[in-house]
């Protein structure tokens, strides 16, 4: 578990709904029952476990990532305007100009690692879409610390699962505090930079998170607005990057879907997107990132633990107990999918509302669901358009990418793509 969060799982886990466990003594329950899961996600009785934020904390601080209760409440309130589609429609020439450099960037080349030009790409539009600034010098700086945080420190270790508070036992955690502490500079620098030289008007989230008023009418503190941003940057570029990145990797296996949706994408080009719902002309692109989150979801672990006494599916819970609802398992359960390991985007193109498919819980449910869920479809899409009305998409070899987790789900290895141009493309 400490090398790959889904690699403890067995065949048993993928027909069974419900499994207690006992882990260093420590009562546990595997919830695999859509209904139950959500009921778990939506109740005051679950709480996020203080142990499963450790390894966040560095980059995000108190962010609306890791904040509860009445902290939580005051933050995601004050954070909706944000992220309202008008908010979201307003950001999408930010997502177009990553989606045009990622393009650019790639122009010419024959043999590339996707999973580094997505990684790039997708920090490009948030921090375009954060602080309108370019994946330049900052942009570079940030890209790599993230990249070391996530290959390494961001990895649950012993100490994670023993400890039962935030501070307990974090000797062994110096490179945490490390790179998490020149994260935290860097968004610094670029908030500072925007308080010297403001904006006239709303261009960026930053703008709109530095005019959000809590209750009382009082303006966020500059620590909360670092952790703030600390959350929206390590969150957003960093799962769409994966998703992008799975995407790229079904389309490659499976060619007759990839020309479809190129067809879809030629058919309605991303430079004519100005709102949200233009991106209803492509359906196939929102069912093939859909089935994508399904097989391969951004974050695929969720855990939860009771505050007090409870039944789930007939196993009693006691206080303390540790409630594990993994997006992984429940996607690929036999009992609640056809062809739970196949790519069949299809599955999706007749569900208007994908998020009332009880089995599908790509961004959690319940209060705490994805407040950005919005904001990374649309970037994913701009995104993956731009790459596929140039390109045909194929793997440069036939070895196998393994999903390894922690705090997201990424390859064991990041293969080279081979990408073709399209008036060389085969018909």
């Amino acid at each position: 578990m400490s090398r790959n969060l889904v690699g403890a799982y067995c065949e048993a886990d993928f027909e069974d709904l419900f499994t207690p466990y006992t882990f260093l003594g420590q009562p546990g329950l595997v919830v695999s029952d859509p209904a139950s899961a959500r009921r778990v996600l939506t109740s005051p009785n679950y709480v996020r476990p203080v142990k499963a934020n450790r390894p966040l904390r560095p980059l995000v601080g108190e962010g609306l990532l890791l904040a509860e209760g009445a902290t939580w409440k005051r933050q995601r309130k004050s954070l909706a305007p944000v992220f309202t589609p008008a908010a979201i429609g307003g950001l999408l020439p930010h997502f177009q100009d990553a989606g045009a450099g990622l393009a650019e960037a790639l122009d010419g080349r024959s043999r590339v690692n996707l999973a580094e030009a997505f990684h790039q790409a997708a920090l490009d539009a948030v921090l375009r879409a954060l602080f309108s600034r370019r994946a330049d010098a900052e942009g570079a700086v940030l890209a790599k610390l993230a990249r070391r945080y996530m290959e390494g420190p961001a990895h649950f270790n012993l100490m994670d699962y023993v400890s039962k508070g935030a501070d307990d036992l974090t000797f062994l955690d110096g490179e945490r505090r490390r790179i998490g502490g020149q994260w935290l500079d860097a968004v610094d620098a670029l908030i500072a930079a925007r308080r010297a030289a403001p904006h006239p008007e709303v261009r960026d989230l930053l703008d709109r998170l530095l005019a959000t008023r809590d209750e009382d009418d009082a303006p966020p503190s500059d620590r909360e607005i670092r952790d703030q941003c600390g959350s929206m940057l390590a969150a957003g570029f960093e799962t769409t990057s994966r998703l992008l990145f799975w995407t790229a990797l079904l389309l490659a296996q499976d060619p007759a879907t990839q020309n479809r949706l190129r067809a879809e994408v030629r058919a309605f080009p991303p430079e004519r997107v100005a709102s949200l719902d233009d991106l209803k002309a492509w359906p196939l692109m929102r069912s093939v990132l859909f089935e994508t989150l399904r097989l391969y979801p951004s974050v695929p672990l969720i855990a939860r633990t009771a505050l007090e006494a409870d039944e789930i599916g007939g196993f009693a819970v006691v206080p303390g107990c540790m409630v594990t609802i993994s997006p992984w398992l429940i996607h690929r359960h036999r009992k609640l999918w056809d062809a739970p390991t196949a790519f069949h985007p299809e599955r999706f193109l007749d569900q208007p509302h994908p998020w009332a498919v009880e089995a599908f819980l790509p961004f959690g449910a319940g209060p705490r669901v994805c407040i950005g869920a919005g904001f990374a479809l649309a970037e994913a899409q701009i995104i993956l358009a731009n790459l596929l009305a140039r390109v045909e998409i194929g793997l440069a070899s036939e070895r196998p990418v393994i999903p390894v987790a922690s705090i997201t789900l990424g390859p064991d290895h990041e293969p080279d793509f081979i990408l073709t141009p399209i008036v060389q493309a085969r018909p």
